[in-house]
């Protein structure tokens, strides 16, 4: 039975200086059936002393340490009962009519899995935060060499990405999820079969929301841009969608050595896990130089990666075994995902 009931999952950690702004957003929705649920990977600065201090009256959950957001999210999908799903960063500020915009697009079509909303860039300043017009992301756009940027990331908004339609997939930031559809995807976990991953636990952090976003996309549901669903968001990196050689490069100096390993692990298996092999022979002229070029970089100028090479060794028969699961899943061909592959 439909309840049109929202769960608000929210994911901490170390997050104090965010935390009260993004919590007020939530709490300040005209759209009114909802629950919030905070759950804090093992924060050390005091979030979770504030959270209850502050908010006594929601629910949190404590996690000794931290988990990851493919984990952290899971737990709070497992245990929240909304009909849709809001997978909520610390350093994301709602507007005020951001639940009930998604609600009623949900409403229009059973079909719509995800929505992305317009997220815009939140900057944090010592008088507080101040929202920009500039476009954080509208969106997970899939290149045919298989690099997966945010569509319109760094312009600046005037309107021009006004219409609703349809995207490879919803950034992790800020998704909103149908929870039937999340349920149709889940994978078993790769420690403990006898539970199940929404986000790829393997993956930690990085990625996962694209994983999931194909496998959604490979089962038949649709993903919708829904430009009157905002929100601000304080990026930690990517100031622009690079697609020059030396653009990339810059950007991805801009990263921590930690999250380009596991970027650079969880790309392959993620591709690894939901390829479509003919489609990727197809669009094999981009993909393969990418491909060469990216190895060949991290092998000359980030030495470190090799324990994330590793690591994605050792992942490597799970993410078969996870494969073989969606392949059987699959809904759409080869020649109608092509679309999604710009």
């Amino acid at each position: 039975m439909e309840n049109n009931k929202v769960a608000i999952n929210l994911v901490t950690w170390n997050g104090q200086d965010f935390v009260a702004a993004c919590l007020d957003s939530a709490l300040s929705q005209t759209y009114q059936n909802y629950e919030i649920l905070i759950v804090d990977n093992g924060s050390i600065d005091g979030t979770p002393e504030f959270i209850k201090k502050k908010y006594p009256q929601l629910r949190l959950i404590e996690n000794d340490k931290n988990l990851g957001f493919a984990a952290g999210h899971n737990l709070a999908i497992k245990n929240s009962d909304g009909e849709f799903i809001l997978c909520l960063n610390q350093d994301v500020i709602l507007d005020k009519n951001f639940l009930q915009k998604a609600v009623e697009q949900f409403k229009k079509d059973g079909r719509i899995g995800a929505i992305q909303a317009k997220l815009l860039r939140l900057k944090k300043e010592n008088t507080g935060f101040v929202k920009t017009g500039i476009i954080d992301t509208t969106g997970l756009l899939m290149l045919k060499n298989r690099r997966i940027v945010n569509r319109t990331q760094g312009l600046k908004d005037t309107g021009q990405f006004s219409q609703i339609e349809e995207v490879f997939g919803a950034d992790g930031a800020a998704p909103l999820f149908r929870r039937v559809a999340l349920a149709e995807t889940k994978l078993p976990n790769s420690k403990n079969s006898k539970a199940d991953d929404f986000f790829d636990e393997d993956f930690f952090s990085y990625k996962e929301d694209v994983d999931l976003a194909w496998r959604l996309r490979l089962y038949g549901w649709k993903i919708i841009y829904l430009p009157d669903a905002i929100a601000w968001h304080a990026r930690g990196s990517g100031d622009s969608a690079a697609f020059g050689p030396f653009d990339i490069i810059r950007e991805r100096r801009k990263i921590n050595d930690f999250s380009k390993s596991l970027s650079f692990a969880n790309q392959r298996l993620m591709q690894l896990k939901n390829e479509q092999w003919l489609l990727l022979l197809r669009d094999s002229f981009w993909f393969v130089p990418k491909e060469v070029a990216a190895w060949i970089y991290v092998l000359i100028f980030e030495k470190y990666n090799f324990q994330a090479l590793k690591n994605l060794l050792q992942q490597l028969p799970a993410a078969c075994q996870k494969r073989k699961i969606i392949k059987k899943r699959t809904k759409v061909g080869a020649k109608t995902m092509a679309q999604w592959f710009k």
